[in-house]
C-alpha cells in the first residue's frame, strides 16, 4: 500500500480548493477566500500542479479537461456553483447566508457559473504562471 504524503494528509484534514493557476479570475477567488477564512480551514492547490493533478485523478477527474471550480471536502468532490456555495458557507461574515441559494436547482445555478467559466480568460486575463502566495499564507498552498 502506498504511503500518504504530507500534502495528501493536508487534503484529508482540510477542505481543499482546486483553482486554475493561470486564470486571473480564479486567482482572485483564492485571494477573496483567504482573508475571509480567519480560521485558516481551506487549503489551495493549482489544477496544473503535480499535487493538484494527482489528487484530481484520484477522485476521478481529468485535470486536462477541467475548467471548473472544485472543492474536495471530507472525501467528497463538489464542482461549479455547489463548490462555490459550500466555500461561502464556511467563510467569516455574512457570506454563509448565500448558501441559501443551494435550494435553487443546480442546473439553474450552473448556467451563470458556466457563462463566467467560459469567459473567465477574456474578462479577467490569463497569466503565464501560477500565483506566488504571500509568505504568511504559503503553508496553506499544497503546490508551492
Amino acid at each position: 500500500m502506498k504511503k500518504s504524503s504530507h500534502k495528501d494528509t493536508e487534503a484529508e484534514r482540510h477542505p481543499l480548493v482546486f483553482y486554475d493557476g493561470v486564470c486571473g479570475f480564479c486567482q482572485r477567488v483564492v485571494q477573496f477566500i483567504i482573508p475571509r477564512d480567519r480560521s485558516a480551514a481551506f487549503r489551495f492547490v493549482a489544477i496544473q500542479s503535480e499535487t493538484g493533478s494527482r489528487l484530481l485523478r484520484r477522485y476521478g477527474l481529468d485535470p486536462a479537461e477541467l475548467n471548473t471550480f472544485v472543492l474536495l471536502e471530507q472525501g467528497r468532490v463538489y464542482t461549479r456553483s455547489t463548490a462555490g456555495l459550500r466555500v461561502l458557507r464556511r467563510l467569516d461574515g455574512a457570506w454563509p447566508l448565500l448558501y441559501a441559494f443551494i435550494v435553487v436547482p443546480r442546473p439553474l445555478r450552473d448556467v451563470v457559473y458556466r457563462w463566467i467559466a467560459a469567459n473567465r480568460y477574456r474578462f479577467f486575463g490569463k497569466s503565464d504562471s501560477c500565483m506566488l502566495p504571500p509568505p504568511e499564507v504559503r503553508e496553506r498552498f499544497l503546490d508551492t
